[in-house]
């Protein structure tokens, strides 16, 4: 059974630092992860990707100030996230896509396996 569970969430004020960890346990597919995030009344929106190769994509509204990585030997996804903003406030949830040949874009139909979400909160 695959579970992803992400944490590392808080508050902050603008311009400070999150790192967001996702552990995937019995996730063994060397495939495409992502981080996307979900504001009050708003759709949830894909914030970064990583394939299998380790290239990765991100929203323009956050290119320069967030990183997506990933460590396979820890089955375990991060978001590094600086110069935060407050629009960039929202439950943030890490996801994995089941089969290594998925696009790896950031729509969530592209992805099957989701965390539990992370709240971040930026304070102006």
């Amino acid at each position: 059974q695959v579970q992803l569970a992400d944490t590392g969430g808080g508050s902050v004020q603008a311009g400070g630092s999150l790192r967001l960890s996702c552990v995937a346990s019995g996730y063994t597919y060397r495939a495409c992860m992502a981080w996307f995030r979900q504001a009050p009344g708003k759709e949830r929106e894909g914030v970064a990707t990583i394939d299998k190769d380790y290239s990765t994509r991100y929203a323009d509204s956050v290119k320069g100030r967030f990183t997506i990585s990933r460590d396979n030997a820890k089955n375990t996804l991060y978001l590094e996230m600086n110069n935060l903003k407050p629009e960039d406030s929202g439950m943030y949830y890490c996801a994995g896509a089941s089969h290594p040949d998925v696009y790896c874009y950031p729509i969530t139909a592209n992805f099957h396996y989701w965390g539990q979400g992370t709240q971040v909160t930026v304070s102006s």
